[in-house]
């Protein structure tokens, strides 16, 4: 039995019980409602996505061809555009995520106005967020229902065969899919990590991203002064988001744990250790450190007994602690495999430069010992993708002793390299980066974190550039509304996308002729039919 009969039945049998006090009630309005309204809570879909990521991290798991992407989204309507765009090319929304970017968050999405990376932003903005974005995705379900049902009832009207318009009700595939949610460092201690987390999950995520950084010092990933914390207080930040998924009945929410130590130098706290080789000494032995005799030790100094030496680490002004140089891998292979043995089902790793053979270095030691392991990768804005791949491609050549003396590797960016062998070579690197590095490196899902914050500023420039120049109005129609008609883009009718055609169905529905009603033969947007 279809949604749409079942609430038929059910509004049928609710009319016949109330009598001529529902009279009014037309139980084929109701029902069509109810189906373009699928999720009735934010709690409904994160179980529904939840499960949708578990099925594809099993898929995954059978075939690295079955990797998962996503586009970080600032605002609903952006997130709503995306997924209906996928459904338009690819006929589907499967293994298409959203991703919510706390960097855009805090750019974007701040009372504050426009803030860096870290964590200054109020944390209901990015619960909030979450709500706005499955609010923007139920209304595109509830767009594209209200259609076919128009178009079910003008072929009825019509005396037409509606066998095929009733199979796209029956069949609908929803716009609300996965949102990986960026919880940054968890915004306080793990009380605070626990209470966001679950006013995330009651506005819809089915997955949270949290990171080992210290919370109230945050940087960037891709920035400087990141300063990690030791394992166990990360673990009780983890153990915090388990707990809220469990409290809200999402068993099966999916956390990633972040290890941002590629690319961190330094720590806050040394951990207690309380046998030698366990977390915390582990920890411990990555510090950067000199020997030391108890005479040469200064007072109140913090020093550090490893193998019958004494040790001074070596302490900033700040009064944080250094790590040893070259440490770095060691430290994220060793914070991956803890962070999956305390409760973290996918990792994620910051890397220097996007390179699948780096990347590929970590995961075959982190496999060594969790063979499942599986990430989530940054496809960052923050690298310079063609300059990064031109450079890969200029050192394949030399490897395989071609002629580089027509390009100078200091200058790849060039425009002038555009058409050469070289950017060809780099291009098609950059095509197949993200199905070479799932196969490769473990990759499950790409990102794009900040790609919508990039196209708006883009978009903006060029329609600015000709509006206020010599195009005038000739760049707005060319340049966005001719192509919005010519590639079919829904919200060139503007107003049947901010819910206007719904509202007049609506209108219909509880007032009958008495309805007045927006889209008549004066509405403009007809000259778009």
């Amino acid at each position: 039995m279809s949604v749409y009969t079942s609430a038929l039945q059910v509004v049928q049998e609710l009319k016949a019980r109330h009598g001529n006090s529902w009279s009014a009630i037309n139980p084929e309005h109701a029902a069509r409602m109810v189906v373009q309204n699928q999720f009735k809570t934010g709690l409904d879909i994160a179980k529904y996505t939840a499960a949708i990521m578990r099925k594809d991290m099993a898929d995954y798991d059978k075939d690295s061809a079955n990797y998962t992407q996503s586009l970080g989204c600032w605002h609903g309507f952006v997130g709503q555009q995306k997924m209906i765009a996928v459904k338009k090319h690819h006929g589907t929304t499967a293994k298409r995520y959203l991703y919510l970017s706390g960097w855009m968050v805090a750019a974007l999405r701040s009372e504050f106005g426009p803030l860096p990376d870290q964590s200054m932003h109020e944390k209901t903005s990015v619960p909030a967020l979450i709500e706005e974005l499955y609010t923007f995705l139920r209304q595109a379900d509830a767009k594209e229902m209200n259609d076919l049902f128009r178009a079910l009832e003008a072929a009825k009207a019509a005396g037409k065969d509606v066998a095929e318009i009733q199979a796209k009700i029956d069949n609908f595939e929803t716009h609300i899919v996965p949102i990986i949610a960026d919880i940054d460092a968890g915004f306080g201690n793990p009380e605070a990590t626990y209470l966001l987390s679950k006013k995330m999950i009651e506005a819809g995520a089915c997955c949270i991203q949290i990171e080992n950084q210290v919370s109230d010092v945050k940087q960037c990933g891709h920035q400087d002064g990141k300063v990690t914390v030791p394992h166990e207080e990360f673990h009780a930040k983890i153990n915090a988001v388990r707990y809220a998924f469990l409290e809200l009945g999402i068993n099966d929410g999916v956390i990633v744990a972040r290890t941002d130590s590629e690319g961190a130098g330094l720590t806050q706290t040394l951990p207690v250790s309380r046998e030698k080789g366990d977390l915390a000494s582990q920890y411990i032995s990555f510090l950067k450190a000199e020997e030391v005799t108890i005479d040469q030790a200064n007072e109140d100094e913090v020093l550090i007994k490893r193998d019958g030496k004494l040790l001074r680490p070596v302490r900033l002004p700040s009064g944080l602690f250094e790590f040893a140089q070259d440490t770095n891998i060691d430290r994220v292979v060793l914070d991956c495999v803890a962070s999956l043995r305390a409760g973290a089902d996918l990792l994620w790793i910051e890397t220097a430069t996007p390179n699948v053979a780096d990347i590929a270095h970590m995961v075959k030691r982190i496999r060594e010992q969790e063979p499942t392991a599986k990430l989530v990768y940054n496809n960052s804005p923050s690298f310079n993708w063609t300059l990064n791949f031109r450079q890969q491609a200029y050192d394949a050549m030399v490897a395989e002793g071609k002629d580089v003396s027509a390009y100078d590797r200091a200058k790849l960016m060039s425009v002038d390299y555009d058409e050469s062998e070289l950017a060809k070579a780099a291009d098609d690197r950059i095509r197949t980066f993200q199905a070479d590095a799932s196969r490769e490196a473990g990759i499950f899902h790409h990102l794009i974190t900040l790609p919508t914050y990039h196209t708006t500023a883009l978009s903006m420039n060029d329609l600015s550039e000709g509006y206020f120049g010599k195009e005038g109005m000739l760049a707005y129609v060319k340049g966005v509304q001719r192509q919005e008609i010519r590639k079919g883009v829904a919200c060139v009718k503007h107003q049947a996308m901010s819910g206007s055609d719904i509202g007049d169905d609506h209108k219909e529905f509880f007032a009958g002729e008495q309805a007045l009603k927006a889209g008549g033969e004066k509405n403009t947007s007809n000259q778009f039919n």
